[in-house]
């Protein structure tokens, strides 16, 4: 940019006239950033108003939720990132039955917690077997809960919901 350029466009911006840019501009080696921080120390021209940071999305609707942009992009693309979508799935389930427990109760007693990878495991190659004994169990009043890192309430959630249908159907069978 030549000189005469920098010159009306110190003076547009810094609201100075055409000598006081020009000024400005050879005392800072024609650098336009410095002209204008010396403009500013000179008085010139005033400082800019302080800027506002903010981390709250909620005062700013300009701002866009990550988890909705990914949601976005992932419906745009469709099936292309179906592969990245079942390792971050499977990743996932890997990380849950890491850091979680399966326990098993009976009248508010604990009788067994096991690792959840363990009971996974056990599932996979006994899942016949598992699945009777279970429904049977629940008939004994066995109760089945998750703990640990992750709140599986949605799990638990439906381990009381076996639990009230058991109820109810022992309920029925006592009244015959």
């Amino acid at each position: 940019m030549d000189d005469s350029k920098k010159i009306e466009k110190l003076k547009e911006r810094a609201g100075v006239t055409y000598e006081e840019a020009q000024n400005a501009l050879k005392a800072c080696d024609g650098d336009l950033l410095d002209a204008m921080v010396f403009l500013e120390k000179i008085g010139k021209v005033s400082a800019p108003e302080s800027e506002i940071v903010t981390t709250s999305r909620t005062e700013h609707s300009s701002f866009a939720d990550v988890e909705d942009k990914v949601r976005d992009y992932d419906r745009v693309t469709g099936e292309k990132d179906m592969g990245q979508k079942l390792k971050r799935g499977f990743l996932k389930f890997i990380d849950i039955i890491k850091n979680n427990q399966l326990k098993i109760s009976r009248e508010g007693k604990e009788l067994i917690k096991l690792p959840l990878w363990i009971a996974v495991i056990i599932f996979v190659i006994l899942w016949k077997l598992t699945v009777a004994a279970v429904i049977i169990s629940l008939f004994f009043g066995i109760r089945y809960s998750f703990e640990g890192r992750d709140k599986l309430e949605g799990a638990n959630m439906v381990a009381d919901k076996a639990m009230d249908a058991v109820n109810y159907v022992k309920n029925k069978f006592d009244k015959l």
